[in-house]
């Protein structure tokens, strides 16, 4: 009964983008909207061509089944749908899914009154996504720079993009994506088990609440940025590790095409370490 009430409050009409009323309706608890439609369209043809591609590949096995892109050959053209148009296809696809997806997002947000971050912040993954299978193709001319589909292939894709960059840990932007990963995970899983302590007393005690959170945060580590500023900082780290992922790839090839310790050379040609220093 608390839940039918709560929907209640959030099956509003309004709020959409497009087509007025025409798709404002719900199946289940899962409101459909004409984003809905598009998104569950783009998904479906898309999960068939690649059921395509297996039977053409008479390849059943997920680990080992890999849509390729376009051999470089075909540049940014078309290429025929066996060699690598399936691929094209599917791309087109998924980028309408995704976006399908972010959109109907913001009709939601629109009818409950809320802000944008949630598609903002699953925008920033699609923009990810774009940026490999669209945008870094498109400036290094030609489809087939983009990553297969599958998960042995891709995989290996991964392996040999770092190996023709050398070390491609040395790229910056690669070690602030990470960095911004590895602390997205740090700090959440902080407010994670701090929820998960105030909300389990031992046996007898009371559950704790914001303020107790609070104080727990500054005795410890002499600082706590509050209920609603750890959500915030988990949305900042979260979308950066998501935006300089994006651009450790889109500079590796159309900008810097050589080995990534190389680009450190700067570092070492700075006149303070040389044999005269400060002097």
């Amino acid at each position: 009964m608390a839940m039918m009430s709560y929907e209640e409050k959030y099956r509003v009409r309004g709020g959409t983008l497009i087509f007025g009323d025409f798709f404002d309706f719900w199946v289940g608890p899962f409101y459909v909207g004409f984003f809905g439609v598009t998104a569950v369209i783009f998904a479906s043809f898309g999960t068939a061509l690649i059921l395509w591609g297996a039977a053409l590949q008479h390849n059943w096995n997920p680990f080992t089944l890999s849509i390729d892109p376009p051999p470089l050959r075909y540049g940014l053209g078309w290429a025929p749908l066996p060699d690598g148009g399936l691929w094209q296809v599917i791309t087109i696809c998924a980028l309408g899914a995704f976006s399908s997806w972010a959109l109907r997002q913001v009709e939601i947000a629109r009818k409950l009154g809320m802000g944008l971050h949630v598609p903002l912040g699953f925008s920033a993954a699609i923009a990810a996504y774009a940026t490999l299978t669209v945008l870094r193709p498109l400036l290094m001319g030609a489809w087939g720079y983009g990553f297969p589909y599958g998960i042995m292939s891709h995989l290996d894709w991964v392996s040999n993009v770092g190996y023709q960059y050398l070390h491609f840990h040395y790229n910056p932007l690669h070690m602030l994506a990470v960095t911004f990963f590895f602390t997205t995970t740090f700090a959440l899983a902080l407010h994670g088990g701090e929820i998960l302590a105030a909300s389990n007393p031992g046996e007898g005690e009371a559950i704790k609440y914001g303020m107790h959170e609070s104080v727990y945060f500054r005795d410890t580590i002499a600082y706590s940025i509050g209920e609603l500023g750890i959500h915030r900082l988990g949305y900042f780290l979260a979308i950066s590790a998501g935006l300089f992922s994006a651009g450790c790839m889109i500079i590796s090839g159309p900008f810097w095409t050589q080995g990534w310790p190389y680009w450190w050379n700067w570092w070492l040609n700075i006149p303070i370490w040389g044999p005269h220093g400060f002097a």
